[in-house]
């Protein structure tokens, strides 16, 4: 039994050995005897490399059904002139790299993509420019790819007519690193995915979500970016997700959000920069969840956190220059606030032990006015409302009693 096993591992080596040795490189230009990604595809064998030289190759519907690698010399650009998808991957272990993918099709009732992977394994793409697609890289039921270092942009001016930048749907063990995304209409997109790995991303200036996501469990998100989208990051019915240093800047709009959480259970958001958003943080019916160690600067609220939202833990945290610290819906707290740092503070320290004396209250009385009438807003910087917040903190009537800090920092966290 003992030397079968090791006959069927020889005869398997030797198999591998023999299909790297016989790959080859096909080269593809616009005026050579191979002018034609498609073309090449055809010849290939299981493992060749094509290359494609600088120039243009109209092309749509390419399908990859071989492992293969399909990479650029120069600036190689397949267009595939509204007509469809670009390329489609179909096979397992194809890598595509260094070219430029444009002009996927735009339809409401086809996913068009520059590059679709579907029902395909351990696909790479890396480098590539892909411009003015409706959706750029779309997996289906995909696993193991890596997607990095790829620059993705569109133009597109209304949500119904874009599609998104990175999108996976039922896809799995996903890693994505080193991307801009700008112009779509969510930048990065995940449903129904777990393992996902997403880091040093950048993703601006698209139509809704910078990154959103729903049924999409166990992922981390490190050291990304997301700036000047419509709506920030959403993040919903999921469980186990990881999030941090990650920034959420310049997220501005009647809704926007650095970063909705709806339905989300034990996961970990951890120092994270929240700036200049609309609204840091918005939590409905996410339960139990650790928000450590972020920084919360000059938002026009912090933290929303709804009357359904329970056992979420808010420690270490640096709230800094916003508007309204944390405004909340009910009279009720399930929550715990504590051993963060309050620039609204305004108790003292004096057995100088870096602790306040006094807890501190961060639900102001004219955020829960303004949450039962956005119009109030107007009366911001009046001297009424500040009237009004002096008395709620000695006497609270309408912001709930137990929602405090109870150990105030008096310094910055670092």
């Amino acid at each position: 039994m003992k030397l079968l096993v090791r006959a069927v591992a020889v005869a398997a080596w030797i198999s591998l050995t023999a299909y790297t040795a016989a790959a080859t490189e096909i080269t593809v230009s616009p005026n050579g005897e191979i002018g034609s990604l498609k073309q090449a595809i055809n010849l290939a064998e299981k493992g060749d490399t094509i290359t494609l030289l600088d120039g243009r190759y109209p092309e749509h519907n390419v399908v990859i059904d071989k492992p293969l690698t399909i990479r650029g010399r120069g600036k190689a650009v397949i267009d595939g002139e509204g007509k469809g998808y670009v390329l489609i991957v179909r096979a397992d272990s194809v890598t595509i790299q260094d070219l430029e993918v444009h002009h996927a099709g735009t339809s409401f009732i086809e996913d068009y993509a520059g590059i679709l992977v579907e029902k395909a394994h351990h696909a790479r793409i890396e480098n590539v420019r892909l411009v003015d697609n409706f959706f750029g890289i779309y997996l289906s039921e995909a696993s193991g790819a890596l997607i990095k270092d790829n620059y993705l942009t569109a133009s597109g001016e209304r949500e119904t007519s874009s599609g998104n930048g990175i999108h996976l749907w039922y896809s799995k063990d996903t890693r994505i690193i080193g991307n801009r995304v700008l112009g779509h209409r969510d930048g990065i997109y995940f449903e129904f995915v777990s393992e996902v790995y997403l880091r040093d991303n950048l993703s601006e200036n698209n139509l809704r979500y910078g990154l959103h996501f729903m049924f999409s469990d166990r992922c981390r998100y490190e050291q990304n970016t997301f700036r000047d989208n419509g709506a920030g990051v959403a993040v919903m019915y999921t469980e186990e997700v990881t999030m941090t240093n990650n920034r959420f800047e310049r997220n501005w709009g009647s809704a926007a959000y650095g970063l909705l959480l709806k339905e989300i259970f034990d996961s970990r958001i951890e120092n994270n920069l929240f700036d200049e958003n609309s609204i840091g943080i918005y939590l409905e019916a996410s339960n139990r969840n650790v928000i450590r160690h972020n920084d919360f600067i000059k938002n026009g609220w912090a933290v929303k956190i709804m009357a359904n939202s329970m056992d979420n833990r808010f420690t270490e945290n640096n709230f800094m220059g916003n508007t309204f610290e944390v405004a909340t819906n009910s009279r009720q707290n399930f929550n715990e606030f504590n051993e963060n740092y309050w620039s609204q503070y305004e108790g003292y320290d004096l057995d100088r032990d870096g602790v306040g004396d006094v807890p501190h209250r961060p639900v102001r009385l004219f955020s829960v006015l303004v949450e039962r009438h956005p119009q109030a807003l107007i009366l911001l910087r009046s001297l009424l409302i500040d009237i009004l917040d002096a008395a709620e903190k000695f006497m609270p009537l309408l912001t709930p009693e137990t929602l405090v800090d109870t150990k105030p920092q008096m310094r910055k966290i670092q």
